[in-house]
């Protein structure tokens, strides 16, 4: 048994695209985005209370983890890793967009 946590996510993904073949990982992938997004729009609806949900911000943010989990895990699964370069230019001009608006 392996103590370091990378070392098993490794063991696992290796496993996980041993048995599953890649289309289908992507249709995961498509899937958990979905349901990703579903628990965005969720604590958004909460957020502004103007659509009352009956959940309350824990069990909404304890989903919002999770989901995006199950995303990044999906990711990981189909060889997606985060280009830190495009990441950061990304931060730069979502950041420079919403100080400059009028």
């Amino acid at each position: 048994m392996c103590d370091n946590r990378m070392d098993m996510t490794d063991i696992y993904l290796k496993r996980i695209r041993k048995i599953i073949p890649e289309a289908a990982r992507y249709e995961q992938l498509a899937e958990e985005c979905t349901e990703l997004a579903q628990a965005c729009l969720k604590k958004a609806r909460k957020l502004r209370d103007e659509n009352y949900t009956p959940k309350n911000m824990d069990e909404i943010d304890k989903n919002l983890e999770e989901e995006f989990s199950d995303v990044t895990l999906s990711a990981y699964a189909c060889g997606l890793v985060v280009n830190w370069k495009t990441y950061f230019e990304k931060a730069e001009r979502w950041v420079n967009r919403n100080e400059n608006r009028g």
